[in-house]
């Protein structure tokens, strides 16, 4: 009895070392170095792990900038100073990176945009949406019920008295939420440069766009004449412009000018806000009130 016992315990022993042995050879073998740096800029981030930088979170953030695959410019909710000082602890240039911020592709407010169907139910785009697409007359424009605003960390979007999404400039992060969350895919993420902006999506044709609303794009193909070569195309009924083309960011207003609808736009970025201007031959709104419905 006593001989198996001391068997059994010499084999737990010996099997012990065995083990303890192969995982001191596994984690000599394995071990992978990461440089302490990475935990340093990690506290040094916002933490709000919103994946605007192009990472999934501020870990993966402060190992690329560890790495040198991204500057820390890319963190557009760290503060400058923020972004600075990770800069020189980790002894580069903080680099440039151009805003980007989110907009509406999509001006029809309670004022131009018909409703031909009152939606009652849960206050929410996503629900609406699910009911015969919500009620509006245009079948891709913005219902207005504000989930964008809801799901924004920022507060970087708030609904206008035409019942439309303004995003505030200086507060968006492009953290993609907005565009995650609308039903209509009505926001996009954009360069502050990018000043000619095509506020509209509808696929309708023009009489039937404009039927439904006042300020759809009726593909009449003037800002395609105005602007310069390949910059702005018709596709399905919708102005699509080719930013790859766009050059003149700052000063180029001309393809906006002789739209009659003021579909396309310039956006105005003075009050940290995506307020846009019309073109001298569009037609003004001059009316305030919301369309009855119908």
């Amino acid at each position: 009895m006593l001989i198996n016992i001391g068997i059994a315990a010499l084999f737990m022993i010996v099997l012990g070392i065995v083990l303890a042995a192969i995982l001191a050879i596994a984690n000599k073998k394995l071990f992978v170095y990461e440089d302490p740096r990475i935990d340093a800029v990690d506290e040094m981030l916002p933490q709000a792990q919103c994946g605007a930088c192009g990472t999934p979170g501020c870990r993966p953030f402060a190992e690329a900038v560890v790495s040198g695959t991204k500057n820390p410019a890319a963190c557009t909710v760290n503060t400058p100073e923020g972004n600075e000082e990770i800069a020189t602890f980790i002894g580069v240039d903080m680099g440039d990176h151009e805003k980007v911020v989110a907009r509406l592709a999509c001006a029809g407010g309670t004022h131009v945009a018909r409703t031909r169907a009152k939606y009652e139910g849960m206050q929410s785009c996503q629900a609406a949406a699910a009911v015969a697409g919500g009620g509006k007359g245009c079948n891709w424009g913005c219902l207005g019920l504000a989930d964008c605003a809801v799901v924004c960390d920022f507060d970087a979007i708030y609904m206008d008295e035409h019942g439309l999404p303004i995003v505030i400039e200086d507060k968006c992060t492009a953290c993609n939420d907005c565009i995650v969350v609308c039903p209509k895919d009505l926001f996009s993420l954009q360069p502050v440069s990018h000043k000619l902006f095509v506020a509209c999506k509808s696929l309708a044709e023009g009489d039937v766009a404009e039927e439904d609303c006042d300020v759809a794009c009726t593909a009449c193909e003037r800002c395609v004449k105005d602007a310069p070569a390949g910059l702005i195309e018709i596709k399905n009924n919708l102005a699509i412009i080719d930013y790859s083309k766009y050059t003149d960011f700052e000063v180029d207003r001309t393809p906006i000018e002789r739209c009659p609808t003021g579909a396309i736009v310039w956006i105005d970025s003075a009050l940290g806000t995506t307020r846009s201007s019309t073109g001298k031959e569009s037609k003004k709104i001059l009316r305030t009130e919301s369309l009855p419905l119908g």
